[in-house]
């Protein structure tokens, strides 16, 4: 029996992947606390439904497809079926997988679709035209591709055989969730799982050099299942130590891995129980759409966080309340850099009335770091929570900031739902939680006092800017603010670090101030809040000249500036995107100050 042929449909009710043996103990009784919750869910007013993924191929107006595509293809995403599969099965989590639109003889169901135009016009930013090249196609055959998972094989890779040398511009990532998804694919002829034992003969990649057939078949096809992911709505992670066993992360570098046990050069991919966890509930694994339209409610509450005895790690402790309701929650550990590809992960499952705690270690030694803590629904719906950290070069955490941050959850909760009257009367009385309220509420409120640089009196010696008047101020998104951040989180804080004064500036941005000759210097710092995306460039004028650029910074890195200002009439303070849109751009001055 050919079991890549079988739609494997997952049982909502009473499903068990482990017989009659007793229950596992350590992670995997996360799999099983977590699956007691999902079907316990599910088997009430079940609604299974079989949520495919569909396939799409694609190709300019100039070109073929790719010779024997149809049987490579089916091959290909079989072995990933299968893949997928098995590492659900490895955590106790039952066979659920992806699963393929096939036909009644049991081939897999693929859409052609012909580009407007000529192969020189296309290039690998071109993910989101030619995705619209296939809406029309899809949406002929009664799939709307907003709604659906879809994967889509561009025709834009070059394979010579005989040089056997290859190429592409391809546009090759995913994004999505447990509504929708996209991951964008290259196909070539050479791109086969009968290769991927094949250690000869060696070829030229244009991107990865001289390496195996093999090789370049783990990196291509890990890739498919990689980007895969992502259409599902996972994002990066690396294996924890104790999971490095089982090889490399797939939603890490494990795009460049999978197969390579096939060759005896390494462990291959795998699945790690965070990402497992997250899978489960996905419609595609669990063969059900129940609350597939729900708009999942939860929240996180009574949040608190201790140091572990030798103070190199540290457990978040708290209560999860979410409809549907929530069985897991991930934390990503993510240190500054690398994106959050080195993120680890840790998980747990939530009790009877949603309390959990993680223990969160494998910390890396002297950078700032965030935690993301995700609460997982049961209909496949997330809700995240972003917390900040350091770690000494000694392994030692200050935590702080996410201390702080926690002790500030019912003024957040009480600004976002009431505004500032109400979050006043719930604000901390005493201490920095205290002192970092009462600048929020200031800003909030519109009754700061704002002074004007130019005609302060002399015997001020020192203003901070954002007490201060500007001109004129415009930001990218949403209005300018003074002391505080214009969403729930209010507090401004960067690199781990929470600050009392700042200026909310989110690319583009520019804010004037007139300074009248009577300042002699400015001081700060500039950067943007822990978030998992964004990317600004902080320029400082005066008088129409520059004096200060910074480098492009990310979440996670600050920079300093020391600005002379004698005799300078206008400061003008702009914040650029970084090269790559605005979005997620939230720059913010952090502490500036003038000073005579």
């Amino acid at each position: 029996m050919n079991l890549g042929r079988v739609v494997l449909m997952c049982a909502i009710v009473g499903m068990s992947g482990y017989g009659d043996a007793a229950p596992p103990d350590g992670a995997t009784r996360q799999a099983a606390e977590a699956r007691a919750i999902l079907d316990g869910w599910h088997g009430n007013d079940p609604q299974p439904a079989a949520r495919l993924l569909h396939i799409i191929v694609w190709r300019p107006r100039d070109r073929e497809f790719p010779p024997e595509q149809a049987d490579r293809l089916d091959r290909i995403l079989t072995s990933i079926q299968s893949f997928y599969r098995s590492e659900m099965e490895r955590h106790g989590l039952g066979p659920r997988t992806i699963q393929l639109d096939r036909s009644q003889d049991g081939r897999i169901m693929i859409h052609e679709v012909v580009g407007a135009d000529a192969w020189n016009s296309y290039s690998k930013a071109d993910g989101r035209r030619i995705r619209g090249e296939c809406v029309p196609r899809l949406r002929d055959k009664g799939i709307d591709m907003d709604r659906e998972t879809v994967m889509i094989f561009t025709n834009l890779a070059e394979w010579d055989p005989k040089k056997r040398s290859f190429r592409h511009k391809s546009p090759y990532y995913g994004s999505g969730d447990w509504q929708h998804g996209t991951a964008w694919q290259l196909d070539s002829p050479e791109l086969d799982t009968i290769n991927l034992p094949r250690k000869a003969p060696l070829i030229d990649d244009g991107e990865y050099g001289r390496i195996s057939l093999g090789k370049h078949n783990s990196i291509f096809l890990g890739g498919i299942a990689h980007e895969l992911g992502h259409a599902l709505g996972l994002p990066h992670c690396r294996a924890r130590p104790d999971e490095e066993q089982y090889g490399t992360a797939l939603m890490g570098s494990g795009n460049r891995t999978f197969g390579d046990e096939q060759r005896g050069e390494g462990k291959g991919s795998f699945i790690t129980l965070a990402h497992a966890l997250r899978l489960a509930s996905h419609p595609q694994f669990s063969g059900s759409m129940k609350g597939l339209t729900t708009t999942a409610r939860g929240s996180f509450a009574g949040l608190s966080v201790r140091p572990t005895a030798d103070g190199k790690a540290f457990c978040i402790t708290g209560r999860v309340i979410g409809e549907p309701p929530v069985y897991a929650v991930i934390g990503y550990l993510d240190p500054e850099g690398g994106g959050d590809y080195d993120a680890r992960t840790i998980s747990t499952v939530p009790d009877g009335v949603g309390n959990f705690s993680l223990t969160c270690s494998a910390l890396v030694p002297g950078k700032s770091a965030d935690v993301r803590l995700v609460a997982c629904h049961a209909n496949g719906a997330t809700r995240m929570a972003n917390h900040p950290f350091r770690v000494a070069q000694d392994g030692t955490v200050d935590i702080e900031t996410m201390q702080t941050m926690f002790e500030l959850e019912p003024f957040f909760d009480a600004l976002a739902a009431d505004g500032p009257e109400a979050a006043r009367r719930v604000a901390p009385e005493a201490g920095p939680a205290a002192r970092l309220a009462e600048a929020i509420l200031l800003g909030r409120s519109g009754r700061r006092a704002a002074l004007v640089p130019a005609t302060v009196s002399d015997d001020t010696t020192r203003l901070l800017l954002s007490r201060a008047r500007p001109t004129d101020a415009t930001v990218g998104w949403l209005t300018p603010a003074y002391d505080c951040l214009p969403r729930r989180e209010a507090v401004i804080e960067a690199s781990g670090k929470l600050y009392e004064s700042g200026i909310y500036a989110h690319a583009p941005g520019r804010h004037r101030y007139e300074l009248g000759g009577k300042w002699a210097q400015m001081r700060g710092q500039c950067g943007l809040p822990t978030q998992l995306a964004g990317s600004v460039v902080f320029v400082i004028q005066v008088d129409g000249r520059e004096v200060f650029r910074s480098n492009k910074l990310t979440s996670g890195k600050t920079e300093h500036y020391d600005v002379d200002l004698h005799g300078v009439d206008e400061l003008l303070l702009i914040t650029e995107d970084g090269g790559d849109g605005k979005a997620s751009d939230w720059g913010v001055w952090l502490a500036p100050e003038l000073s005579r």
